[in-house]
């Protein structure tokens, strides 16, 4: 059984009604916060085709983050009471009554093991951005076959907080941008525009013309990235663990610099590289 939130007194206009379409925008209830019971329907089933041009974002941050942002169109909403309260403020903006149903129903439309907090968001895909649409300033990553959902997850989480403008990731050998990788970004994936590329070498020459300083981290790399002159705009480019990063991206890059640890560990998984990278780019741009 679902029933309506309705998250601001006299209800939302423009919310969405118990199948995913818009409201008329009257209250669901008289009082602010509280639950109306409707019986359920046939759409409120759990399914396991999922639609593919819907995006299932689950968990707290990822879901707040992805109605904070506004850059996607919301289907509809699936939450528990709690969740639903949490999220009031948030909903009440994007004038959405969600669907608010027990945890185990939002549990048998996700994948086995998704932890989702009592919210399942349903929204369009992200618009896609080609890379001459990338204004050259600031500090772009460059993701080369980095294929793991969780480690891209934490790269856009931690390019998030350092304000970078982009990333870029090839069409192929990459992950799909779904809810698990949205997941594991904790809306980070609604802040950092992705940029999808079908020939990564060309990307970088076309960065290269822009005036980017383009920036390969190496193990063996001649120089340490502190050690390393930086500007902006600057593309920083980061290798799958393992094989690091591929021939012809090398070759495009101005400068190869590494990760100078000083412990007994001497390597990091490409997440916890990108957010050491990042800081020290950040300290080189602020000494400037």
């Amino acid at each position: 059984m679902a029933r309506h939130f309705s998250g601001n007194k006299g209800g939302q206009k423009g919310g969405e009604n118990r199948r995913g379409q818009q409201s008329d925008g009257r209250p669901h209830s008289s009082r602010p916060g509280r639950f109306h019971a409707e019986r359920g329907s046939r759409s409120h089933q759990p399914s396991h085709r999922p639609d593919p041009d819907i995006v299932q974002i689950f968990g707290f941050h990822a879901a707040a983050e992805t109605l904070k942002a506004e850059r996607r169109k919301i289907v509809r909403v699936y939450a528990t009471a709690a969740a639903a309260q949490r999220l009031e403020q948030e909903l009440a903006a994007r004038k959405i009554s969600p669907l608010v149903v027990e945890a185990e129903e939002i549990a048998q439309r996700l994948p086995p093991d998704a932890v989702h907090q009592g919210i399942l968001v349903e929204a369009r895909p992200l618009e896609t951005l080609d890379i001459t649409d990338l204004v050259p300033e600031g500090v772009v990553l460059v993701l080369d076959q980095v294929t793991d959902p969780h480690n891209v997850g934490a790269i856009l989480r931690t390019a998030a907080a350092f304000g970078v403008k982009a990333l870029i990731t090839t069409e192929r050998h990459s992950p799909a941008m779904t809810g698990i990788l949205a997941k594991a970004a904790s809306g980070g994936l609604e802040h950092v525009p992705i940029i999808s590329v079908v020939n990564l070498a060309r990307a970088m020459e076309h960065l290269g013309r822009e005036g980017f300083l383009r920036v390969g981290l190496d193990s063996d790399g001649p120089a340490s990235l502190e050690a390393t002159p930086l500007h902006t705009p600057l593309a920083l480019a980061l290798g799958a663990e393992g094989k690091g990063l591929r021939r012809l991206t090398r070759e495009n890059c101005d400068v190869l610099a590494r990760l100078d640890m000083p412990g007994a560990i001497r390597s990091l998984n490409v997440s916890n590289a990108c957010a050491v990278a990042l800081t020290l780019v950040r300290a080189s741009l602020a000494r400037q």
